[in-house]
C-alpha cells in the first residue's frame, strides 16, 4: 500500500501560539516531529507538512523537509490535510498531530495494521490505558470506549464508562488517524455533526455518520504539547534520552 504522512502546522494556536516554531534542545517542533516520522522509513512514499504560515513553510524547508502552503480559511487539521490529499496518489494518509515531538513511530505501525488486514476500514486510530485519575478527570484528555472488535463507540471529554457496578478500564485517545485517501476527502466534506459540535471532538463526525473508527491499543504514551508548561515535560524526556 502507497502511504503518506501529512503533518498539519499552523501558527495561531489560541493555547500557545507559535508552538511549531519553539525551540526544543535546538530543533523547532515542527523539525522534530518531522524526524520522528522519518524513522518509519519506507513503510511511508512521503512525508508532508501541510502549514499556512510562510514562517513554518521556511522552517520546513530550511531542514530538508516537504511544506506545501493550504488556505488559511481551513477550519481544522484534518481540513488542511484533506486540502494537500487532492493531489496525493496514495492509498492510506497519516495524520500526525504537529505537535507531537515525542511521537513513538510503533504507533503508526500499528495504526496501519488494520488496513492490511480488513479491506472494509476507511478510518483508525490509537488508544492507551490510563489509571491516574487526574487524566480521566482532565477534559483536555479524550477518553475512547471501543466494541469487542475493537471498533469505536465513541469519544468524550468525559470519563467515560461511568462506572456504577464493575470497574471498567479508562483509555485515552491519541490523537493519531490513518485514512483511506477517498474516504478522507469524503469525510471532511461532511457537515460538522451535534455531537462533534458539543464535545469539540472532529472524529465524532464520522461516528454520527455511521463510519467505523478501528481503535488499536497501544503501550507507548505521547505527550502532545498544547500548553507552555508542557515543554518542560517534553524537554526532560528528550534530556533523559541523551
Amino acid at each position: 500500500m502507497k502511504i503518506i504522512a501529512v503533518i498539519p502546522a499552523r501558527y495561531s494556536s489560541s493555547r500557545f501560539p507559535g508552538k511549531a516554531l519553539i525551540d526544543i534542545k535546538g530543533k523547532s517542533m515542527i523539525q522534530r516531529v518531522y524526524d520522528r516520522v522519518k524513522l518509519l522509513g519506507e513503510l511511508l512514499i512521503d512525508i508532508i507538512v501541510a502549514t499556512d504560515d510562510e514562517r513554518i513553510y521556511n522552517e520546513v524547508k530550511n531542514f530538508g523537509g516537504k511544506p506545501v502552503m493550504t488556505p488559511s480559511d481551513c477550519q481544522s487539521g484534518t481540513d488542511r490535510i484533506a486540502f494537500v490529499a487532492k493531489d496525493l496518489s496514495c492509498d492510506l494518509i497519516v495524520n500526525v498531530q504537529g505537535d507531537e515531538p515525542l511521537l513513538e513511530p510503533e504507533m503508526v505501525r500499528a495504526a496501519v495494521r488494520p488496513f492490511l488486514e480488513d479491506n472494509s476500514l476507511e478510518m483508525s486510530t490509537v488508544k492507551k490505558e490510563i489509571t491516574a485519575r487526574e487524566e480521566i478527570d482532565n477534559p483536555n484528555i479524550v477518553k475512547v470506549i471501543t466494541d469487542l472488535k475493537g471498533d469505536a463507540l465513541y469519544f468524550s471529554r468525559y470519563p467515560v464508562p461511568y462506572q456504577r457496578n464493575e470497574a471498567a478500564k479508562y483509555y485515552k485517545h491519541i490523537g493519531l488517524y490513518v485514512y483511506k485517501r477517498d474516504f478522507l476527502l469524503k469525510y471532511t466534506s461532511l457537515e460538522p455533526a451535534p455531537l462533534e459540535k458539543s464535545e469539540s471532538l472532529e472524529q465524532l463526525r464520522a461516528l454520527e455518520n455511521g463510519y467505523r473508527i478501528r481503535v488499536v491499543e497501544t503501550e507507548y504514551n505521547s505527550i502532545g504539547v498544547d500548553v507552555p508548561d508542557d515543554l518542560d515535560k517534553v524537554v526532560s524526556i528528550i534530556e533523559g534520552e541523551e
